[in-house]
């Protein structure tokens, strides 16, 4: 029996730092990864307080979408809230894709430890975005 062809594999999360600069601001970095091979990074600043670090981090994770699709789907994000849910802290993200006949809106969220709500936040874009990317773009 022939083996099967192997479909493109999706964005994998590779890398997230935040980092709290003496400024009163964040830099965040995030590194996605396909196939193992080619990896996309996306830097972020924004205030350091709870809202700017996950919208930092949030940013981050767009960017380097918007690299590894180069530039052929854009993405907006609209907003970012941490919400405590069912005993369990749930970071959500709503998103636009510009450039879509209705304006395609997105959701997306990742239930989060409490040491690390702004990784999350990046995890959430991912969340919100992988429809789209696997059916859009990766399996073309």
């Amino acid at each position: 029996m022939a083996a099967e062809p192997r479909l493109p594999d999706r964005l994998r999360f590779s890398e997230f730092t935040l980092d709290r600069l003496a400024t009163g601001r964040c830099r965040a970095r995030v590194v996605l990864t396909w196939q193992e091979t080619t990896e996309f990074e996306g830097l972020s600043e924004g205030l350091t307080s709870q809202a700017g670090e996950l919208r930092c981090a949030a940013e981050a994770c767009v960017m380097a979408l918007t690299k590894a699709v180069k530039g052929e789907i854009k993405f907006e994000l609209l907003g970012v809230k941490a919400v405590r849910a069912f005993d369990a802290n749930v970071v959500i993200v709503s998103m636009a894709v510009p450039g879509q006949a209705e304006g395609q809106r997105l959701v997306g969220c990742f239930l989060t430890p409490d040491a690390d709500p702004s990784r999350g936040a990046a995890l959430a874009v991912l969340n919100a975005t992988n429809r789209i990317l696997g059916n859009r773009f990766f399996m073309r």
